[in-house]
């Protein structure tokens, strides 16, 4: 376990170019101001403030460089700012989990010191001594037993379960915002891959001693605070943080297909029956809907994990993903910290009517004219109405047509824990409208999107978060056959041998005579 944990900080340190230049490089502030003009302006404005168009799309919004502010650096947590290094880093590697992109492959080491040099001058740090880096101990390695004492320091007085929840997901029901006003979210662990530096234990013990500044997230190097730990416990609580990665349900661009198992018999309705972890995982990005009227820039949710089963009569799909909030309208404790207008969580997925002969499918936003798609849509639900299940017709999003998902005996049932719904929709196989519904049929490669719904985030209609097309397959049952097909090819090859061996025999023994 812990040799493929480590494998995995390898992996990440490799994908986001952990490695450092070895010092800082003096930069030219007037060259620096030529590529911030080509590449930086567009986000962070003319004056460096961040007021932009372009801002207001974007969650979370660009840097304010006018404010000195940075979220991430490794200076002491006494220090007000980063130093040159915490800089250039986070332009060569971006911040994952927001807009900023990394611009190592199209600008060198000596531009992008070139670039700090500028943006230092925004607010006036052109001639501050910036101090150093932190000390950060001697390190110690990553063990079960590491990983143990960092878990009980990490809940012991809620220290950081308050915020970051019992499993680490970010779902600890407080409303932030950060010292601009803007909401934040407390990270959720489990994604490391959205890390704004890295998952490797030294930027998370950075993270842990320096805090995050401008939000809520505390120095715990700091000695005023109640709940400071030393150099040795944070430590631990880093190796506990790296442990907490869900390394399962990483996006994986080769992995375009739902593979659906057969079962004998009854299908799962609990979503922690055995036989949804024998199943195999397909995980997705999911991106903001930007093609509808009303265009969703700012979502909330990331990724969806479909897992899938069927038997001789029925279907069923479990779907997961993680939502930092449970949102019920009408809940008292739901509205308090969602955005002012809630709605409900909900989920969806959209399926051609036929299945596709050829490469040709269904427009991914609602379909289109000449090929129609289906939609099981689930909510959550409000204090007044239970969970539902709609079924929609649509060829655009323009033309819908609204169905009773009873009618084609159409369930979803949703549970949600920790920080992460579980939904699981259940159909027939059999007795559908053919010219309106599709048929599951086993061994076909079927179209299937997905969408996803976070009513504190005001998600709602056609503000929410989408997949394009991916494939759903019916596994084939071949039961026995394979076993069958070898054994007759092994009775078949040993018979060919035998015969060899007589007919090799029989002809030495002719010889002799």
């Amino acid at each position: 376990m812990i040799e493929k944990r480590n494998l995995f900080i390898l992996v990440v340190t490799l994908w986001t170019g952990f490695v450092a230049p070895a010092a800082a490089k003096s930069g030219d502030p007037d060259a620096g101001a030529e590529i911030y003009t080509q590449f930086c302006i567009h986000c962070h404005g003319e004056e460096g403030d961040a007021v932009t168009e372009t801002a207001d799309r974007l969650n979370p919004p660009p840097r304010d460089f006018t404010t000195a502010q940075y979220k991430i650096k490794a200076t002491d947590f006494e220090d007000d700012f980063p130093n040159d290094l915490d800089l250039f880093r986070m332009i060569r590697d971006g911040m994952p989990g927001s807009a900023m992109p990394g611009w190592s492959d199209v600008l060198s080491d000596q531009q992008i010191f070139d670039l700090v040099a500028y943006i230092k001058i925004f607010a006036g740090l052109e001639e501050e001594e910036l101090g150093p880096s932190m000390e950060y101990g001697e390190q110690i390695a990553i063990s079960a037993e590491s990983i143990e004492q960092g878990k009980r320091l990490f809940h012991e007085g809620d220290r950081c379960s308050e915020c970051h929840g019992k499993e680490g997901r970010g779902d600890a029901i407080k409303g932030l915002k950060d010292d601009a006003g803007f909401r934040t979210w407390p990270r959720n662990l489990t994604k490391p891959w959205n890390f704004r530096a890295s998952n490797d234990p030294k930027d998370i013990f950075t993270r842990i001693s320096t805090g995050i500044p401008g939000t809520q997230m505390p120095a715990f190097a700091d000695p005023t605070s109640d709940k400071q730990l030393t150099a040795e416990e944070r430590w631990h609580v880093a190796n506990y943080v790296n442990s907490l990665a869900k390394t399962e349900r990483v996006v994986r661009p080769e992995n375009t297909v739902v593979k659906a198992d057969h079962v004998n018999g009854e299908l799962p309705d609990a979503v922690d029956d055995p036989l949804w972890e024998k199943t195999e995982p397909s995980t997705f990005f999911l991106v903001p809907q930007l093609i509808g009227e009303e265009r969703f820039f700012t979502p909330s949710n990331d990724t969806i994990t479909a897992r899938a089963l069927y038997s001789d009569t029925e279907f069923a799909i479990l779907l997961e993903w993680d939502d930092r909030t449970k949102s019920i309208p009408g809940d008292e404790t739901a509205e308090k910290i969602s955005d002012p207008e809630i709605a409900e969580d909900g989920v969806a997925i959209q399926l051609p009517v036929k299945i596709p002969e050829g490469s040709e499918k269904p427009y991914f936003g609602m379909g289109d004219a000449t090929n129609p798609v289906t939609i099981w849509h689930w909510k959550s639900g409000t204090t007044d109405t239970p969970q539902s299940v709609n079924l929609i017709n649509a060829t655009g999003f323009e033309n819908i047509e609204q169905r009773d998902a009873a009618s084609l005996s159409i369930t979803a049932q949703g549970f949600y824990q920790d920080g992460t719904w579980r939904v699981i929709m259940k159909r027939p196989r059999s007795g559908v409208d053919k010219e309106k519904d599709i048929e599951l049929i086993e061994g076909k490669a079927i179209p299937i999107a997905f969408a996803a719904w976070d009513g504190s985030n005001s998600e709602q209609g056609s503000r929410h978060t989408m997949t394009a097309w991916y494939w759903l397959l019916l596994k084939p049952d071949i039961g026995a056959r394979p076993i069958v097909s070898a054994a007759f090819a092994g009775f078949l090859v040993f018979g060919v041998l035998l015969w060899w061996q007589r007919s090799a025999s029989s002809k030495r023994a002719t010889k002799d005579v």
